[in-house]
């Protein structure tokens, strides 16, 4: 009794708590570490194990700026990380294990992105077309096959062409949630490719500078970035570094940086304080190896 009494005040606490708060406790149930950030491309960074995400919690979906989502998608390239845009609406409600984009970001509901914590990917997805999931050809085979059923039989039941059968089990083919929903009847969740939400493979061009001009000179991989606590995110193999300009070090910088397993450097337009790991902006772009920078930062 108690125990139904305590699960229902949680249930309840959770059903009227926010979207910022709603995720930061799915997360924190399945192990992430978190930190929040405000006035930021993104809300939270997230991470669990080599699993690093780039959460921008929004009520209106379609309130994103394209700014704001190509530098998530900027960051999400350098960090290995899965950038991610949960909110209630994008002009509409969100529907339950929908999974919609916003300038190539993965967009979906509280409850769609629980379940996806919870390894259940979706295979629904929503574009201008309307709803749609995609086939895997040989599944469809396979299961047919084990159910017992004809192409022709099939495809009386799906409402399709004998023709169109073989079609899809021929190849991946897209198909409507409504053909979806009556394959998924038949032939249960393995025939559908699942949205890995954690994965993208769009990625904007790099913005470039004399700093990071420089750090292409060391052998490294570089952009500027805006709305973050850094002004440069540098890679090279595993050494990642972040790396703000200015004579103001942003607090949340050194937290981000242990976070993501990165190294924190601040290039001081004026004199640098001996406290910071920090060069001026003289010294770092007289910088001649890669190694001596790192060793700089490691050692300080």
């Amino acid at each position: 009794m108690w125990a139904m009494f305590l699960y229902l005040t949680l249930f309840s606490l959770f059903m009227n708590t926010s979207v910022s708060e709603k995720v930061c406790i799915s997360l924190l149930r399945k192990g992430y570490t978190i930190r929040s950030l405000s006035k930021r491309c993104f809300d939270i960074i997230a991470r669990k194990g080599t699993s690093i995400l780039l959460i921008k919690m929004l009520e209106d979906a379609d309130s994103i700026s394209r700014e704001y989502a190509e530098q998530m998608l900027r960051i999400g390239k350098y960090l290995s990380a899965s950038p991610l845009i949960i909110a209630e609406k994008a002009g509409r409600k969100l529907d339950d294990f929908v999974v919609y984009t916003r300038f190539n970001i993965y967009t979906l509901n509280i409850l769609t992105f629980r379940n996806c914590i919870d390894n259940k990917l979706p295979f629904i997805k929503r574009d201008r077309a309307g709803l749609k999931a995609e086939l895997i050809g040989t599944k469809v085979r396979q299961l047919r096959e084990r159910e017992g059923l004809s192409l022709n039989s099939l495809a009386r039941k799906v409402g399709v062409s004998p023709r169109m059968i073989s079609k899809y089990e021929d190849g991946s083919s897209e198909i409507t949630v409504c053909k979806a929903l009556k394959m998924y009847d038949l032939l249960g969740h393995e025939v559908f490719s699942k949205i890995d939400i954690f994965h993208t493979s769009t990625h904007p061009e790099d913005v470039n500078s004399s700093f990071t001009k420089k750090y292409h000179d060391l052998g490294f991989e570089a952009t500027e970035t805006r709305k973050v606590p850094f002004s440069i995110i540098a890679r090279k193999q595993d050494e990642i570094i972040l790396t703000e300009i200015g004579d103001s070090p942003d607090p949340h910088a050194e937290s981000l940086a242990k976070l993501i397993d990165a190294d924190n450097l601040v290039i001081f337009r004026k004199k640098r304080p001996k406290h910071v790991p920090g060069l001026t902006k003289k010294e770092f772009l007289e910088l001649e190896e890669a190694g001596e920078l790192v060793r700089f930062i490691k050692e300080f």
